[in-house]
């Protein structure tokens, strides 16, 4: 019986190593963003690279989900699936996801917002989706009974084979050391939009170091993080960190 994971993310917040991470397990199998031809076919909104990822993915809701409930390419035991609750804007919700397991990926809202206008001209609130992340966290602990598992990028980066193997007992699957390295280089999993977004993880063989420079933002990205902070902090509250 394959484990489907399901890991939920917002933009810039170390999720492509993540993937990388997942995808160094042999018994694994990664999916990289399978609803963005979905949400950019919807919302018509002007991506990077917005005609060729809509060109190169199915973009039905229905029949995407519907893959994601079947078999993984291989028959691998582990399914990794990148997800971002941004672009979840179509009929496709948390029912839909019965028999997944669930896993959360946060980023300070600071860090978050520099690192995405780094890639973009302006970030808004909706292109992060942290409050239908909370919103979906909350409902997941309520079916659960306890707090699904939460990581932050940085926690990650400051101890990531102790975060990572608490992450897997979590998830109720195996630790493997194999998760700590990757090879350099593009992925036939990665999306096409890799060519805009993945240049740093391209280059690299594992977690780097964790984010200690100041962040400068303008006082309207700053509204934003503030804006944001909430529900950063209610998935913060019971994340998974090398100590606790």
């Amino acid at each position: 019986m394959t484990i489907r994971i399901a890991m939920w993310s917002g933009p810039r917040n170390l999720s492509t190593a993540m993937m990388r991470s997942f995808e160094s397990r042999a018994d694994t199998f990664v999916t990289d963003e399978p609803f963005y031809g979905c949400f950019l076919t919807d919302t018509g909104l002007q991506h990077p690279m917005r005609d060729e990822v809509i060109a190169s993915m199915d973009c039905d809701w229905r029949t995407v989900m519907d893959e994601l409930r079947g078999d993984p390419t291989g028959g691998s035991p582990i399914w990794y699936q990148k997800h971002m609750w941004h672009m979840m804007v179509g009929p496709v919700g948390y029912e839909d996801f019965a028999g997944f397991r669930h896993a959360f990926l946060i980023r300070e809202p600071e860090r978050m917002i520099a690192s995405y206008l780094k890639k973009r001209e302006a970030a808004r609130f909706e292109d992060f989706g942290l409050e239908k992340q909370a919103e979906f966290f909350e409902r997941e602990a309520d079916r659960l009974g306890h707090p699904p598992p939460v990581i932050d990028a940085n926690d990650v980066l400051a101890d990531p084979e102790r975060v990572l193997s608490k992450l897997c007992g979590a998830l109720g699957i195996a630790w493997d050391p194999a998760m700590l390295r990757w090879a350099p280089g593009r992925r036939e999993t990665d999306g096409v939009w890799a060519a805009h977004w993945y240049n740093a993880v391209e280059k690299s063989t594992g977690f780097g170091e964790p984010d200690s420079d100041p962040v400068e933002l303008t006082e309207a990205d700053q509204r934003l993080a503030d804006r944001m902070r909430p529900y950063y902090g209610r998935l913060a509250a019971h994340r998974i960190t090398a100590e606790a």
